[in-house]
């Protein structure tokens, strides 16, 4: 095993300012940390679901503006390497969601490959507000009164804009003062802490859909501590309001047309025959007119079923949802599966997404409609409906990247991406300029890492030497 560099001057500051006093603050327990004595911040011990796998805590400020002010223990899991002599270091891994839990990826261990697996110890952690990491916590009543998010009137608008503040209010007195600390950018200084606790100079990461805004934002601001960073399924911070909504429905569009082309050219599909446009497009009109109902006599909302649409198109899996299309075609029950979860906390303090009133909403509807007339509701107006009435300004507000004195980062996406789109990608590439390069996978789906071994092994080398690799392109699996 190579030798553990020693901390920084910086760093140890940053670690020792973790592990100040802690205090009692609403209804989250802290309890006092011993002073700082070295690299091993983490007090590492087996996890209870796997003893091959360590879980620790790392005592971080709910507020970074305050270093030395309260704390929450943020929940970190370490998988250790399988070759300690062949061990390059430590790779972080950064969750999606936002809400997707680190700490279950790392003890999981099939999100990564033997070789990652054999030369890293991989780390991961729970975002502040996720899973083990002081969750953000709502009245499971009220989160069932979440109004629809395709809004017809002004009374509509008003109605959410109010259901949206009771449900803040709701959630803050809940989850206590890291409710208003959950944005990006504390989490960024989360993670520079965790790479100093852990010992290692310069962060070797791996980010996943919303864990690449966590990457993009660190590479802004710590570049000098980056080794190697790849972006996988890239989230574009840049864009306002309109675009948001517009990408984001050019993508889902997109991965329509790729499933219908498949439909018709395969007997594995079970609308085989049929004129698939058009049985989507008499669903979504049964839904419009309250006559698709689910299983329990539940009206289907033509939402629910571009949702559906959405994450079946996420693996993708085409059959699957050919399956329940023809089932409800035949006069069957819908089948539906809702949208996941949002920690609003999270990501309404990531994102400005203001809307004036319903008329400015509606036209927002047209243009969408109009960029994808099949599928009409991408996943971004929900999250737009969500964040609705958030007061502003937020915390960590969309902006073009700017990035210098990092090594090259490897950005990651899938062509026909029905969520994190190759449009997202090649804007974010744009303004990275060359700091960054674009490994495109010709295929399908969100997330592209352990799709093929050509795109397994371009993103291994990468990790192992910190250099791109030499191919931009792999091709689909079939």
């Amino acid at each position: 095993m190579p030798p553990r560099r020693p901390l920084s001057i910086i760093d140890q500051v940053i670690v020792k300012s973790l592990l100040t006093a802690a205090v009692t603050l609403g209804g989250v327990g802290l309890a006092a940390a011993p002073a700082y004595s070295g690299p091993a911040a983490i007090a590492w011990a087996p996890c209870a679901q796997d003893a091959a796998v360590q879980c620790g805590t790392l005592a971080v400020p709910v507020d970074w503006r305050d270093p030395k002010g309260p704390r929450f223990d943020l929940a970190v899991a370490r998988r250790p390497a399988t070759d300690p002599g062949a061990r390059v270091g430590t790779l972080v891994f950064g969750p999606g969601g936002p809400g997707d839990s680190g700490v279950d990826r790392v003890i999981a261990g099939n999100r990564f490959s033997a070789e990652q697996r054999r030369r890293f110890d991989i780390v991961s952690f729970d975002p502040r507000g996720v899973g083990r990491s002081n969750p953000v916590v709502c009245a499971p009543e009220l989160l069932a009164q979440r109004p629809n998010p395709v809004l017809t009137s002004q009374s509509d608008f008003d109605a959410l804009l109010a259901y949206n503040q009771r449900l803040r209010e709701d959630c803050r007195a809940r989850t206590g003062p890291v409710y208003d600390h959950a944005d990006t950018l504390s989490t960024v200084k989360d993670l520079d802490a965790i790479r100093a606790a852990l010992g290692e100079a310069k962060l070797t990461y791996h980010g996943s859909s919303y864990g690449t805004l966590l990457g993009e934002q660190y590479a802004e601001t710590f570049p000098h501590r980056v080794r190697a960073l790849v972006l996988e399924s890239v989230v574009d911070h840049s864009v306002r309001t309109r675009d948001f909504l517009d990408t984001q429905a050019v993508a889902l569009q997109d991965s329509f047309e790729e499933f219908v082309a498949w439909c018709d050219g395969t007997t594995a599909c079970a609308l085989q025959g049929n004129d698939v446009r058009a049985v989507w497009a008499d669903l979504l009109a049964r839904a419009d007119r309250g006559e698709l109902r689910d299983a329990s006599g539940k009206a289907v909302t033509a939402f629910d079923l571009v949702a559906t649409a959405h994450r079946h198109f996420y693996g993708p899996d085409w059959p699957g949802f050919a399956t329940k299309l023809a089932a409800m075609n035949a006069g069957g029950p819908a089948t539906v599966v809702g949208v996941p979860p949002l920690v609003t906390a999270v990501f309404c303090a990531d994102w400005s997404l203001p809307v004036r009133d319903y008329k400015q909403y509606a036209s927002y509807l047209r243009r969408t409609a109009e960029s994808a007339p099949d599928v009409r509701y991408p996943a971004s107006l929900y999250a737009a409906a969500a964040c609705l009435g958030w007061p502003q300004p937020v915390a960590n507000p969309q902006h073009t990247l700017k990035v210098r004195g990092t090594p090259q980062l490897l950005l990651l996406n899938t062509l026909h991406d029905p969520a994190s789109g190759y449009n997202w990608a090649t804007n974010v590439a744009r303004q990275l300029g060359d700091r960054a390069v674009l490994l495109t996978y010709e295929g399908w789906g969100h997330g592209a890492y352990t799709r093929t071994p050509c795109v397994t092994a371009a993103v291994d080398t990468y990790l192992l030497t910190a250099t791109p690799p030499p191919t931009q392109t792999c091709p689909a699996s079939p």
